[in-house]
């Protein structure tokens, strides 16, 4: 199959319809506040319990001490359930993956009419696009392959999905993205953090640094996370060993998990993992995924502008016991007047 590189997203027609239906943002806002949306997901504490429905009425967003005016919570079903789904694997991943393939192939195959999906694979801090978005379920299984299991000079997952979303046609929409990965930063590796002191405890005849380093997170998690809220794209992620010295590492393993899960947690997605194991079977990461998909709503509400454009942070939250919100931490806010 022959590959495309995210540029080949920005030429992507899809027809989908009007997409999600919005209140009057002239009819409702006022000279303060600006309206914007975002993608929320009702989760109940127990997974054998289902969530319970999410109205206007019993969301809350507040921005800063500031309470905001919730105008619409818009269940992610019927006319309004078109999804976008990018499944995004790691080139570097071990081969040992290909046993879960037939997992994702089997998810993809099972989507709704209403879910269009992509398969793209992560390499030389970039995505090729392997299937581009489709309603052909069959067409976008077919597209999972086994990863080429090796490096390249520029392997960094955190860029490729920097290159993904910016590459994607905005509409309003869900657009999610599914990332397999071990979450290494190859490019720039473990990232220095604050010196820390030497030990007082010295072994005898062994000198000791004055200073010493502990490498941290990719410094691109933090972008990724930030592009990702600034396009609306929620990002979950499933764990799977690289290749290499570096996979296996458990110290680098355990820095990428962290990167990776940052950015799920921080655009409302989740991470998936078996600590830093091969998982036996990704079928049970993927049918909590669709639970998810199955509830989530549109939260439209009146957010307060800065002088520029740009991420505003928000709190979701509700008054209904045992339930959790899952939402990105920001949202894009245009400027004010």
């Amino acid at each position: 199959m022959s590959h495309r590189t995210a540029a080949a997203l920005v030429g992507l027609w899809v027809v989908l319809g009007p997409g999600v239906r919005l209140a009057n943002p002239q009819a409702s806002s006022s000279p303060s506040t600006t309206q914007v949306h975002m993608v929320i997901t009702d989760q109940a504490f127990n997974d054998s319990e289902d969530a319970p429905v999410l109205r206007a009425n019993n969301v809350q967003v507040k921005q800063g001490k500031s309470t905001l005016k919730v105008e619409q919570v818009i269940p992610a079903r019927g006319e309004n359930a078109t999804l976008q789904l990018f499944v995004l694997i790691d080139e570097t991943c071990d081969h040992s993956i290909g046993n879960n393939l037939n997992d994702l192939r089997d998810f993809i195959n099972a989507q709704p009419a209403s879910t269009l999906v992509g398969v793209a694979y992560m390499a030389n801090a970039t995505v090729q696009i392997a299937q581009n978005l489709t309603a052909d379920h069959a067409l976008a299984a077919k597209a999972i392959r086994l990863p080429r299991g090796n490096t390249s000079t520029m392997d960094s997952p955190y860029l490729s999905l920097i290159s993904l979303v910016k590459s994607w046609p905005e509409q309003k929409v869900r657009r999610e993205v599914l990332m397999v990965s071990d979450g290494i930063d190859r490019l720039r590796g473990g990232q220095p953090s604050t010196p820390i002191p030497p030990s007082p405890y010295r072994s005898s005849g062994v000198s000791t640094p004055t200073m010493t380093t502990v490498p941290t997170i990719s410094s691109d998690a933090d972008p990724a996370s930030r592009a990702s809220q600034r396009y609306g794209v929620i990002v979950h992620s499933i764990y799977s060993p690289g290749v290499g010295r570096l996979g296996r590492n458990a110290w680098e393993a355990q820095l990428g998990q962290s990167g990776v899960a940052k950015i799920a947690d921080e655009t409302g997605g989740e991470y998936f993992s078996l600590s830093t194991a091969n998982p036996v079977s990704f079928k049970p990461y993927l049918e909590r995924l669709q639970r998810i998909f199955n509830n989530q709503y549109f939260l439209v509400f009146q957010a307060m502008p800065g002088k520029k454009e740009g991420l505003q942070r928000v709190k979701i939250s509700t008054e209904i016991e045992d339930v959790d919100i899952a939402a990105a931490d920001s949202v894009w806010v245009p400027a004010g007047a």
